[in-house]
């Protein structure tokens, strides 16, 4: 695994892009898993509150929406600013995310060979805060969208 997130590192540094399977549920509903994401290098000053980005710690590749730009002062006075960011369906907020560990931005998502709009579920939304307040709820959901993208693209027509 830490291969696989420092390969990904090196090609979006070096490159500018790379796309990414994801795997986790944290961004449900906005992205699922199995989703494709675009990530093209961004700065810290680049990116703005709303945005989702891919980032690394502790070893681990992150995609979640920035929430705020904060200034912190560290040791000595330094002031330093860091990224606050959190998954769309989790409670709780990252640890900041510095420039050195910020990989760059979401530009686009794929979901079964159709391009997904990031921002059609805001992070506020009543289904984002369903699924932040149920593990069970998540689960039922994706579960529900891979079952009716599978109908879908198998041809089979459904009656509501």
């Amino acid at each position: 695994m830490e291969m696989a997130c420092g390969l990904a590192e090196e090609v979006v540094r070096t490159f500018g892009e790379v796309r990414l399977r994801v795997f986790g549920t944290s961004m449900v509903p906005a992205i699922l898993p199995g989703d494709l994401v675009t990530i093209r290098r961004a700065s810290l000053d680049e990116v703005i509150p709303g945005e989702a980005v891919l980032f690394l710690q502790k070893g681990r590749l992150f995609v979640h929406r920035v929430l705020a730009r904060r200034t912190i002062t560290g040791p000595e006075n330094s002031n330093r600013t860091y990224l606050i960011t959190r998954g769309d369906r989790l409670k709780h907020y990252d640890r900041p995310v510095s420039s050195e560990e910020l990989l760059g931005r979401v530009v686009s998502i794929e979901r079964d060979n159709r391009e997904i709009n990031l921002g059609s579920h805001a992070p506020t939304s009543a289904l984002a805060r369903l699924l932040r307040a149920s593990d069970h709820m998540t689960y039922l959901y994706v579960r529900f969208s891979a079952t009716m993208r599978s109908l879908f693209f198998r041809g089979v027509k459904c009656r509501v």
